[in-house]
């Protein structure tokens, strides 16, 4: 699958306990875990929907993200972006690295700390399936101040900037992006995950792109589960 310059092409949750998130993720959406990379990836697990790449696990570890989603976004040439980002009030948080044959990877924040990642292909290109239940719908940005990051993604983001639902942050919630997943029915996914030990940040509601729930897992991170 290809993907055009700055649209969202992977995600990965950084977690504490990367078995435990095997054990809710398997459960929630049915997924299924290959080893995972060896210590040169950092242990580096793959998520698969029937049989097809769709998300990651990683273990937290110095200088990672903290437990939560990344999500990433297309890269033609990850150092040209990133120097993109920096120029339009960002930081870089993990400098472009190679990481082996599988593409180079940055990690930058926009103004208001916000973590996000840019990726430029090798092997890996990113999800295999998108849009369906059990894989990624779209990415939203829950910022605490619109009007001063929408700028800085229309420069890093490009034409594809105008896809991501950017909106505000509720009171005392941290700026963060919300990858959202499919699922068949929203309250019955929400329902499993409080089972598996998550908990419900906004129970379901209805939004132009389905219904919609948001949720944290049972380590404490945050995605949103839709229906439609």
């Amino acid at each position: 699958m290809e993907f055009a310059e700055g649209a969202p092409c992977w995600a990965d949750a950084t977690l504490p306990d990367v078995e435990a998130g095997k054990r809710f993720y398997g459960d929630l959406f049915g997924w299924t875990f290959d080893e995972g990379a060896g210590a040169e990836y950092g242990y580096y697990t793959h998520a698969y929907s029937d049989g097809r790449n769709v998300a990651a696990l990683a273990p937290g570890r110095e200088g990672s993200p903290p437990t939560g989603w990344t999500v990433h976004f297309a890269a033609r040439d990850a150092e040209a972006l990133a120097r993109t980002a920096c120029d339009a009030g960002g930081h870089l948080v993990v400098e472009p690295l190679s990481i082996g044959p599988f593409g180079t990877l940055a990690l930058a924040a926009d103004p208001e700390g916000t973590v996000f990642g840019l990726w430029q292909a090798g092997t890996l290109t990113g999800f295999e399936a998108q849009g369906e239940p059990a894989t990624f719908h779209r990415a939203e940005l829950h910022a605490r101040d619109k009007a001063a990051v929408t700028p800085f993604y229309a420069s890093v983001l490009g034409p594809a900037a105008a896809r991501l639902g950017i909106s505000a942050a509720a009171d005392g919630a941290p700026a963060r992006f919300l990858p959202h997943f499919g699922v068949t029915d929203c309250e019955a996914a929400t329902d499993t995950a409080t089972r598996l030990g998550g908990h419900v940040r906004k129970p379901p509601f209805d939004t132009p792109h389905g219904r919609v729930a948001h949720l944290t897992d049972d380590q404490g991170a945050a995605f949103a589960v839709v229906q439609g």
